[in-house]
């Protein structure tokens, strides 16, 4: 690293040393994504190198420049030991921001960049691996064009469906690929009217000042609204070298919680997609898979992961949300903050955590001070009785994954205007959604419950949904949306919007109408909350009282 004085100020590095000890990282300056690969860094966890760009440069990412491209991206450079922009051994990055409160999914992240003409050549020579490059090309152009050039992302969604014809792009080979990124770049040619940057630089400072500047999206700036976050606090960004999860048969992308965010289970809960890349399972628009295919994919990777998860726990005292990604077997962590959960999850993971020695008594009580009884308490389905009068088997429409439990029953709204007029009317209202989007966070806040077509548990919108505890249905197979007639199919059942349908987040299922339900208390974890609360003096419990539930970032 260069000598303290050379080193820019709100700049960062994570995985090479420290930075000079007048610019002590902190979560308010490096935010927390940042200072959490900073920790994962320090205990030896597999993070690659990454610069941070601190919060402070927000309002004026111009202000960063300059010392990004003549100490920053060459101390990165030297740090992973690649050149960005080289022909034969280039360092391509991601671009990601992270404020110092945890925003899931509500700011932009871009992938591969530093690929270009010219680099093509030294990423296959560096991997071997053709279908990789062009795979990893073509989401470069689109994700650039999307969230730089600000052109529509079912731009490039439509030629993915014309060359796929029905196929998983997963199946696509390099030839296919390096097609499809030729088409990417006469769309972006034809809308953006102008070129897709070739020039490297341009489009790391495209990237940097576009992350900047998704601290002021409509969806980011309702996120802050609806949980009280302040305005000013702003977004850092993390430039980090790439690792690829879409190399082949093992490797792939996933995101895990160390526990179990709906019930509290202390069971390690993953999504996994083979072959891909992380915003394949964040983004909302693809299915994934448990641990499972993850043993089958990287057995070793898979033991590994495991390891970290409790190694995570025992070093950040709380339930660990994280993202990771496979390479040709090997295992690197991209991410990890507390975990948002269920109400119920909350009380369950802080008393376990107290057992287990990890937290003591005031912080537990302090991370369940809002909870009340009833908040403990979830609603089940009443099992109909043939043999009575009038009454029939319940018979489930449709098989979904849970990414939230409870039941709840309500209209069918088909975006967002619908279901927030008709919340405010006093409905209760199911958003049915093709894909699980965090830009329906206004609209998720208004509904009951959210059913989707495409989708994985712990992408980006059902992470939110279970946040706010909205009973939360993804990847239902059998759901089709004819939004041109404002009509919904549940394999050979239609419905209007408006019509009643049911969730039961508690075994993935979808009914038709409105189903009985009945509250079921978990009664011997509310006697564990109730004798925490007795157990500390009156004085101590009133320190913790605060309007929300609150954890560590």
């Amino acid at each position: 690293m260069n000598a303290a004085h050379h080193w820019p100020k709100h700049f960062y590095l994570i995985g090479s040393g420290e930075a000079p000890p007048h610019h002590k990282p902190t979560r308010e300056n490096m935010g927390s994504k940042a200072h959490n690969l900073l920790r994962m860094s320090a205990i030896g966890l597999p993070v690659p190198h990454a610069l941070v760009i601190g919060t402070h440069f927000t309002n004026s990412p111009e202000d960063c420049m300059l010392p990004l491209f003549s100490v920053g991206l060459p101390t990165l450079e030297s740090a992973s030991g690649m050149v960005f922009g080289d022909p034969r051994q280039p360092l391509i990055v991601s671009v990601r921001s992270g404020a110092p409160v945890s925003m899931p999914g509500m700011m932009e992240t871009l992938l591969n960049v530093g690929l270009c003409d010219t680099t093509l050549p030294g990423l296959l020579r560096q991997t071997g691996n053709p279908r990789l490059v062009w795979d990893a090309y073509r989401r470069l152009i689109a994700t650039y064009g999307e969230v730089v050039a600000h052109l529509p992302g079912a731009l490039f969604e439509e030629e993915i469906g014309r060359t796929t014809q029905g196929r998983d792009e997963r199946l696509l080979d390099f030839s296919e690929l390096r097609d499809l990124s030729q088409r990417f770049l006469a769309i972006y040619l034809e809308h953006a009217r102008e070129p897709f940057p070739q020039d490297v630089r341009a489009q790391l400072s495209g990237a940097v000042k576009a992350v900047f500047a998704s601290w002021q999206l409509p969806k980011a700036r309702t996120y802050r609204e609806l949980h009280g976050i302040d305005d000013a606090m702003g977004t850092a960004v993390t430039i980090q070298r790439m690792v690829f999860g879409n190399t082949g048969c093992h490797s792939g992308a996933g995101v895990g919680f160390t526990r179990n965010p709906t019930s509290g289970e202390k069971r390690i809960w993953v999504d996994f997609l083979a072959n891909a890349q992380g915003e394949d399972v964040v983004a909302g628009q693809r299915n994934a898979h448990g641990h499972d295919v993850l043993a089958q994919t990287a057995p070793d990777a898979w033991n590994e992961l495991q390891a970290i998860a409790l190694q995570l726990e025992q070093e950040l005292k709380d339930m660990q949300d994280f993202e990771f990604t496979v390479q040709d077997g090997a295992l690197y962590m991209l991410q990890t903050r507390s975990g948002k959960r269920t109400p119920l999850a909350a009380a369950c993971i802080a008393l376990d955590l107290l057992d287990e020695g990890l937290i003591d008594a005031e912080q537990a009580m302090a991370r369940t001070q809002s909870l009340k009884d009833a908040d403990l308490a979830t609603l089940r389905l009443v099992a109909q009785d043939a043999d009575e009068p009038g009454g029939a088997p319940l018979t489930p429409l449709a098989q979904a994954t849970s990414a939230c439990n409870g039941v709840v029953s309500g209209e069918i709204a088909l975006d967002a205007e619908r279901a927030q007029a008709r919340a405010a009317a006093g409905a209760s209202v199911i958003l049915v959604r093709h894909d699980a989007q965090t830009s329906d966070i206004a609209a998720l806040d208004a509904a009951a419950g959210l059913l989707t077509q495409r989708g994985a548990r712990t992408s980006h919108a059902a992470v939110v949904a279970r946040q706010m505890n909205k009973v939360c249905l993804v990847a239902c197979s059998a759901l089709l949306i004819d939004e041109a007639n404002r009509r919904v199919r549940i394999e050979q059942h239609e419905f209007a919007e408006g019509d009643l349908i049911t969730l039961d987040g508690n075994e993935g299922r979808v009914y038709a109408g409105q189903v009985a339900t009945v509250s079921v208390t978990d009664e011997t974890l509310l006697a564990r909350l109730h004798a925490l609360r007795h157990s500390l003096p009156a004085s101590s419990a009133a320190t913790h009282k605060s309007g929300k539930h609150q954890h560590p970032a």
